[in-house]
């Protein structure tokens, strides 16, 4: 009976991944949209001290940025920049 369990929850399993495939798949350039401008904000609130925004959580951010270098090229780019603005990361 514990066999029968376990296929049983890999189909239910299944069938919930299909349904959510099913359900987002005439909106996924609208989902991937909102997850870049999400991406592109919060790397702006990541380096808005470096380019002289205020940042009231500074201090804690300062912890990312070796997990957020390797997209902040892409991110430069995206915002029309062609060189990093930053004189501190060299990407290009």
């Amino acid at each position: 009976m514990e066999v029968n369990q376990i296929e049983l929850t890999d189909k239910l399993k299944k069938l919930i991944r299909y349904y959510e495939e099913v359900i987002s798949l005439p909106h996924k350039r609208e989902i991937a949209a909102e997850l870049r401008d999400e991406d592109d904000l919060f790397l702006l609130l990541l380096y808005s001290e470096m380019i002289g925004i205020p940042n009231p959580v500074y201090y804690y951010t300062l912890e990312l940025y070796p997990y957020m270098i390797e997209k902040f090229h892409d991110w430069h780019l995206r915002m029309g920049m062609e060189k990093s603005p930053l004189t501190g990361i060299r990407c290009c």
